[in-house]
């Protein structure tokens, strides 16, 4: 099957998303944008995940439920799942290491907890934009333990990749995707990570770049299965 995805969107719980990044407006804006399956990232916390996963019932949308961890080294990373428990054991793992320093949202934005009518019911308190003291390679296992993916994410940017930070990509038989920025040379980066699955999301902080990247997956489905989560999360765990 051929889905069209948009793997790294951020909703306004991450503090530099907009406020119009709520559950209701990034599920409408996935299908206007004609996506088959989106994933919500936002730094750190899974917090708005059940709400978009819930406004996506009953549409032909899949949600991966995810977030985009920064390790210790200060590199970032998408970490996907195929149901919302096993993220929430994630979040759990990053909260149970994370440093608790106090959000500033005057100075470093809000970070809104919505309800799935986009109705803001809360604020998380602890600031999500800050590296954790969890290693690149402790995310890796952790998320594969979980049965999840996880993806070193814009890899070309010179700042938060694995690449601009260590200056090389580490083995690891347990790294099976790569993503790539917006901006980046798709087919270039395809091309010289040949055993990898290469994505490219759109990283949209606001509602105007979800889908813009335009790319897709041939997802081999079983015999009468549909496309859902677990589907895309099991080819994306098998290594080209």
């Amino acid at each position: 099957m051929i889905v069209k995805y948009d793997f790294h969107i951020h909703t306004a719980l991450s503090p530099c998303a907009l406020e119009e990044m709520t559950p209701n407006n990034i599920v409408n804006m996935a299908r206007v944008s004609k996506l088959d399956a989106i994933a919500v990232t936002d730094h750190n916390s899974c917090g708005n995940v059940k709400p978009v996963l819930t406004v996506a019932e009953g549409t032909d949308l899949v949600v991966l439920p995810g977030m985009e961890i920064e390790s210790r080294e200060e590199i970032h990373i998408l970490c996907l799942f195929a149901n919302i428990d096993t993220v929430y054991k994630m979040n759990e793992f990053v909260y149970n290491d994370f440093t608790m320093l106090k959000n500033k949202p005057k100075v470093l934005g809000n970070q809104l907890l919505f309800d799935e009518e986009d109705v803001i019911i809360g604020e998380e308190d602890r600031l999500l934009s800050f590296a954790t003291t969890l290693t690149f390679e402790e995310i890796i296992s952790r998320s594969w333990e979980l049965g999840g993916i996880a993806i070193p994410a814009h890899i070309d940017r010179p700042s938060y990749s694995v690449i601009s930070n260590l200056g090389m990509l580490p083995p690891n038989d347990l790294l099976t995707c790569l993503e790539v920025s917006q901006y980046a040379d798709y087919q270039d980066y395809k091309d010289k990570y040949k055993n990898y699955h290469m994505l490219q999301s759109s990283d949209s902080h606001e509602l105007g770049f979800i889908g813009v990247c335009n790319q897709t997956l041939d997802i081999p489905l079983k015999e009468r299965e549909t496309l859902s989560s677990e589907a895309i999360i099991r080819y994306l765990r098998n290594k080209r």
